[in-house]
């Protein structure tokens, strides 16, 4: 999706569905991390369904990102050819370490330090690739798409203050600010949504111009 917002060269209508399924990817996964953080959801469904929500959403932001890698592999055909490419290369790393992190954080019983190895460090990794993706994608695009990549860069920079904010603090074992990685995830999701949502008539418009 971040990487998208570069990709402005018409596309055939043939590939049309692989892109209304990269937009649907990112929307699905982007709900997932959008509601998870809600402490009344949290208390309807109970820790163990919400971590699985979050799970599902970066499984869901993976596939989204390795169909867009892919698309763009075959748009431009090489690999590591221009920013749009390394952009869409770099979210697609930065979806896996959020597997991992997601994974990691349903495991119960995890001191403070497994839990700053096996969770905090993953989402700080994921975060970052993000963050980079998101800097080359507004870097790159102009005209309409520059609205599209400033969106999702703000929801890639609310992401990597939720991973700062979610460092388990070894002296009292406690998240070092629970509000701040609660709301900074869900308006970086909302972020995230919004522009697989912008992605979808902006394809639309584009295969009629074809």
């Amino acid at each position: 999706m971040i990487g998208h917002a570069l990709a402005v060269a018409h596309r055939p209508l043939a590939r049309a569905n692989w892109d209304r399924l990269i937009a649907v990817g990112f929307a699905i996964g982007s709900a997932c991390f959008f509601v998870g953080p809600f402490p009344g959801f949290v208390h309807v469904v109970g820790e163990g369904a919400d971590g699985v929500v979050f799970f599902v959403g970066s499984v869901f932001f993976t596939l989204a990102a390795g169909l867009e890698l892919r698309e763009g592999t075959l748009r431009l055909g090489r690999w590591a050819s221009n920013p749009s490419w390394w952009s869409a290369a770099i979210q697609f790393a930065g979806t896996l370490f959020f597997n991992v992190n997601t994974f990691d954080a349903m495991r119960e019983g995890l001191t403070t330090q497994q839990q700053n190895r096996l969770v905090f460090a993953p989402d700080l990794f994921g975060a970052a690739c993000f963050l980079v993706s998101g800097v080359l994608a507004y870097r790159a695009a102009t005209g309409p798409e520059s609205t599209m990549a400033a969106v999702n860069l703000a929801g890639c920079v609310l992401f990597g203050i939720s991973a700062l904010a979610s460092y388990v603090v070894p002296s009292s074992g406690s998240v070092l600010d629970l509000a701040a990685v609660n709301w900074c995830t869900s308006l970086g999701a909302l972020c995230f949504l919004t522009g697989a949502l912008m992605l979808v008539p902006r394809k639309s418009t584009a295969f009629k111009e074809a």
